[in-house]
């Protein structure tokens, strides 16, 4: 998230918090898709992570940033005196993550033809920038070589509260900060029923997009087990505010009852000017009734309750649009290949149906056990008695069809559909986890470091 909300309003209801989520209904024609991705730096001579402020291998974090800056005319984002994050009146912004990755917050666009373009000119400009600094960046959803004390800290206040914090509630949760990248389509609804059906479906299809993604299978220089271990660090990073939300398919689900699990969920932060308050562990409750321990009758605003939802991270979390969580940072075209395949999947009405119809009959314990297994099993895990990749090549015929009926063109004629192909080629191979436990295994001779040339953007 590149930066953190600032709205002063009062709120001092529920419903106010409910109406907040409510405002993200859009009329179908305004649907967009925002994509987001992280990768991580590192300096290519010496293959040793970037830091904030550099070192003699070359410029660091904030070099690259101010370089990007200059290149796009985009406007600063601090956290006290520090450059943290970029941002362009169109929406889009690059911020850092905790360990340095450096993500690209794309705007809210039309078409994937159009993120396929943002994408490019996001790596044109940060390849002229970052190669004069002696700096490459992973394409890989774990860093593989660096331990966690080998991994830099970004300096922003709210990742400092939130890595006191992660240790009290879960054993993984440092790790998730500084060591996963991962990549995230955001997309729309157009009513409370439009919300619930498209939640319900991309939750319980979070764990295909995870084994089809799954592209982390190193760490601290070694094969970690998993095909997706960033997916099975999130298993123990916090249960407070992660997981598949089982209450989602309960009848009654909605805005409301979104708001109270939201509610339920430990704060980390309240902003006030540009100080962050550690209140990590108290409720939000308290600070909507004025009571909050930290903070003595200092009130809730929109911006706090924007804030907080921020700070909740379920496979598929719902702030005024939807984000797709499940998926591990990978290569360009894999990057692309998200956005298309939720497009696909809940942007076209017969898609949506069918994909319902798909995941319908999958019981809670079901749905849970498949998030279990994704993480070492990817594409051959098992849910309702079929394979994971069965059912994926259901998903991705769905898909397909519903990028095919949207019919949104480039120059050439060509529709959004061909930006599946990379999960095909997955479907008809290897997951890309699996295709760098091989290499691993034979002609890397049991180092990762060939990993930083042949997972290079």
């Amino acid at each position: 998230m590149a930066r953190d909300v600032s709205d002063s309003t009062p709120v001092s209801s529920r419903d106010e918090l409910v109406a907040f989520l409510e405002e993200g209904c859009k009329p179908k024609e305004r649907f967009a898709v925002g994509t987001e991705h992280e990768k991580i730096p590192y300096y290519a001579a010496t293959r040793t992570p970037v830091g904030y402020d550099g070192r003699p291998e070359g410029g660091g974090v904030r070099a690259l940033l101010e370089g990007v800056r200059d290149a796009l005319g985009w406007s600063e984002i601090r956290d006290e005196c520090n450059l943290i994050g970029l941002h362009d009146a169109a929406g889009g912004a690059i911020s850092l993550e905790p360990g340095g990755q450096f993500e690209l917050s794309g705007a809210p666009l039309a078409t994937i033809h159009d993120t396929a373009a943002e994408l490019d000119r996001h790596f044109d400009v940060l390849r002229k920038v970052a190669d004069p600094l002696g700096i490459k960046f992973l394409a890989l959803g774990m860093s593989p070589k660096w331990r966690l004390d080998e991994t830099p800290v970004m300096p922003k206040q709210r990742y400092g509260v939130m890595r006191r914090y992660m240790p009290k509630v879960g054993t993984r949760g440092l790790d998730m900060m500084f060591r996963t990248a991962t990549v995230q389509a955001n997309l729309d609804f157009s009513s409370e029923a439009d919300m619930v059906k498209k939640l319900r479906v991309s939750l319980a299809l979070q764990p295909v997009a995870t084994a089809l993604f799954a592209n982390s299978p190193f760490a601290d220089g070694a094969l970690n087990g998993f095909l997706s271990a960033r997916s099975q660090i999130w298993l123990d990073t916090d249960p407070d505010r992660t997981g598949m939300l089982p209450f989602a398919f309960e009848d009654g689900m909605g805005f409301e009852r979104y708001v109270d699990y939201a509610l339920d969920a430990p704060m980390y932060f309240v902003k006030r000017g540009e100080a962050y308050v550690d209140v990590a562990g108290q409720s939000f409750r308290d600070l909507l009734a004025g009571k909050l321990p930290g903070l003595p009758g200092e009130r809730a605003t929109l911006s706090d309750w924007a804030n907080h939802l921020s700070t909740i991270f379920p496979e598929v979390r719902l702030k005024r649009y939807l984000e797709m969580r499940g998926a591990d940072a990978g290569p360009a075209p894999m990057l692309l290949a998200l956005p298309a395949l939720f497009v696909g999947l809940l942007y076209d009405e017969a898609a949506l149906d069918a994909a319902w119809r798909l995941v319908r009959p999958w019981s809670e314990a079901e749905r849970l056990a498949l998030r279990r297994d994704v993480p070492r099993l990817a594409l051959a895990a098992r849910v309702g008695g079929r394979s994971l990749a069965e059912v994926a090549r259901d998903v991705l015929a769905l898909a397909r069809g519903g990028l095919e009926r949207r019919a949104r063109r480039d120059a050439q004629g060509r529709d959004e559909a061909r930006f599946l192909d990379p999960l095909d080629a997955v479907l008809a191979g290897r997951t890309q986890a699996e295709r760098l436990i091989k290499a691993f295994k034979t002609q890397w001779g049991g180092s990762v470091d060939p990993a930083f040339e042949a997972c290079a953007y």
